[in-house]
């Protein structure tokens, strides 16, 4: 059982800035990272943190996005530059346990608009 508590979302124009994060119960996870569900599209991974600290990202947020972790804190951040109308959407704090196990929290929705 995993449990989360995400924060940071909201409404942004164009261009702006958010910074997204999550609180994840439990000890440290091998991967941490987030999902984001738009309406009518499928859930899609955003971003990945191992725990080396290497990163993965959604090809469209790249140079734009940047993960983070904070094992002490259990904690993760998405910081999103530079959101655009297409990056609206509920993101979704994931972590993935040494033992394979894969959990998402419920969201924080995301608007860019103008």
């Amino acid at each position: 059982q995993v449990q989360f508590v995400e924060s940071g979302g909201g409404l942004v124009q164009p261009g702006g800035s958010l910074r997204l994060s999550c609180v994840a119960s439990g000890s440290l996870f091998r991967v941490k990272g987030w999902y984001r569900q738009a309406p009518g599209k499928p859930r899609e991974l955003v971003a990945t943190i191992g725990s080396d600290g290497s990163t993965n990202y959604l090809n469209s947020v790249k140079g734009r996005f940047t993960i983070s972790r904070d094992n002490a804190k259990n904690t993760v951040y998405l910081q999103m530059n530079s959101l655009e109308p297409e990056d609206t959407a509920v993101y979704l704090c994931y972590a993935q346990t040494w033992r394979g196990s894969n959990f998402w929290g419920q969201g924080t929705q995301v608007t860019v608009s103008s």
